[in-house]
């Protein structure tokens, strides 16, 4: 004869509800716990003295790359960073130009094009002046993408397909400049308007011509490297015209050194006249060099180091009182299970908070000196995207800490949770390097590792998702898991 067994029902606390510890006194209970292990206060220390060592011993060991550009995308330009900014600029190609000293416009006709690139570009821009990096517009015909209207970082409007001969325009009023773009010169089609920073008095107007750098990319587990062969692009204008709003009689044409970025007068026989066709080649590009190495996200790698101790710091707090039997006490204190999940998530991810913020700021106060002794130029501290990815340094290692209390109440085993953080944290960030690209990209916008696109400051070719978005994903997977964690907390036995 089989007899039948029930589980024993989960335990229930007798302490009157009158004499329960509030939320407060939880979060001064977890507190407590958490610096009354000393192990455990060591934790978060060693997780900043790893990231910064890390950071150090990168800066140190890595080569001179003049003024941020990592892979030269471009060609021409070097991808410099332009003083003050974060984003290694391109500024090559082929430039001849007249000044607009106010509102006006610039017309041209472009007649016939090298395919020397996909990304070739003939048409015509205005720049506030001839400095590197300068704030620009540029409105050109492509092989292989159409009439793109540019400017800037992240400004990429296209103007519709269609082969040359290609009317273009730009059109200046104060500090925006408007793009139009036309088949037969008669009827214009708008592109777009982008404001270029600082255009205020006299700007430069004129035909430009630019061909960005072959590059071929090699992907491999634990990193790349990119390889450039320059190109040169070639174009042939006519029709062109440079028209200030007032009228102003037209001043010589100017050509820019693509060498010295410096200005010469061109002989008239060699500028543009109205309606006589004019041949202008330029290798380089301008705009944003999309292979160029992130300085700030390098000296942030040491968190993947840092995260371990995070991690383990994390799941040890919750797995020892189930290994110990104390969460039967802290249960018998607090019934509702959910707000003791509350309270250590709480104070872990605040320590954890607290402990990157301080190892993202002090790797990056003592790498940046040591990488300009290299040669490198790092960007400024106080600009805004370096100060996000030292904010989102800290943001990123307080969700992993509440991921990890997650984790460790829902499986309740020290090894197995730590094996199953660093699995989904660490590994997709080594084998995105050896996958196809687009592969790569898949699973870092999936992962739990999306969260690591925080500490990126500069747009690459590369990208697979902006930083606040990486957050957001790894944000969802940290409240799912939560919300698991709860569900199984309240069913399950202490």
């Amino acid at each position: 004869m089989t007899t039948a067994t029930t589980a024993p029902p989960p335990y229930r606390s007798t302490v009157p509800e009158s004499r329960r510890a509030g939320f407060g006194g939880l979060l001064r209970a977890e507190w407590t716990k958490l610096w009354s292990v000393r192990r455990w206060t060591l934790a978060l220390p060693t997780a900043i003295l790893l990231t910064i060592v890390v950071a150090l011993l990168s800066a140190a060991g890595g080569s001179a790359v003049k003024a941020g550009g990592g892979g030269g995308g471009g060609g021409g330009g070097g991808g410099k960073r332009p003083p003050g900014t974060v984003h290694p600029f391109n500024d090559g190609g082929g430039f001849v130009h007249q000044p607009l000293a106010g509102d006006g416009t610039v017309t041209a006709r472009v007649t016939a094009q090298r395919a020397s690139h996909p990304e070739a570009k003939a048409g015509l821009m205005i720049r506030r002046d001839g400095r590197r990096g300068a704030p620009y517009a540029v409105i050109a015909v492509t092989p292989g993408r159409g009439v793109r209207l540019r400017s800037g970082v992240g400004t990429d409007l296209g103007g519709g397909s269609g082969p040359v001969p290609r009317w273009l325009r730009l059109t200046r009023s104060g500090t925006s400049v408007t793009g139009y773009a036309s088949s037969d010169g008669a009827a214009w089609r708008r592109v777009g308007t982008v404001e270029v920073a600082g255009l205020s008095g006299a700007a430069q107007a004129g035909p430009y011509v630019g061909s960005p750098s072959a590059i071929k990319v090699e992907r491999r587990f634990g990193g790349e490297s990119t390889s450039e062969v320059p190109t040169e692009g070639s174009a042939t204008f006519d029709r062109v015209d440079v028209a200030p709003a007032g009228g102003a009689r037209p001043a010589p044409w100017v050509r820019r050194d693509r060498e010295t970025g410096a200005d010469a007068p061109l002989d008239p026989a060699d500028s543009p006249r109205a309606g006589a066709p004019f041949t202008l080649a330029g290798s380089g590009d301008v705009g944003p060099d999309e292979f160029a190495r992130d300085i700030t996200e390098t000296a942030l790698a040491g968190v993947l180091i840092g995260l371990m101790a995070v991690v383990a710091l994390a799941v040890l707090s919750v797995t020892s009182e189930y290994r110990r039997g104390m969460i039967r006490t802290t249960f018998a204190a607090t019934p509702a299970r959910g707000r003791v999940l509350a309270a250590k998530a709480l104070v872990l991810g605040a320590a954890a908070f607290a402990a990157g913020l301080a190892a993202a700021a002090g790797a990056l106060l003592i790498s940046f000196p040591v990488m300009r002794g290299k040669g490198l130029a790092p960007p400024p501290v106080t600009e805004w995207p370096v100060l996000r990815a030292v904010l989102g340094t800290a943001l990123l290692l307080a969700l992993i800490a509440v991921l990890s209390v997650g984790v460790a109440v829902i499986l309740r085993h020290a090894a197995a949770s730590i094996t199953v953080l660093l699995l989904v944290l660490l590994v997709p960030q080594i084998v995105a390097t050896g996958l196809p690209l687009s592969a790569a990209t898949w699973l870092e916008r999936l992962s739990p590792a999306a969260g690591f696109a925080m500490q990126q400051t500069v747009p690459r070719y590369d990208t697979a998702l902006g930083p606040w978005a990486g957050l957001g994903v790894l944000a969802a997977y940290t409240a799912a898991v939560l919300a698991a964690a709860l569900w199984l907390l309240r069913r399950r036995d202490a």
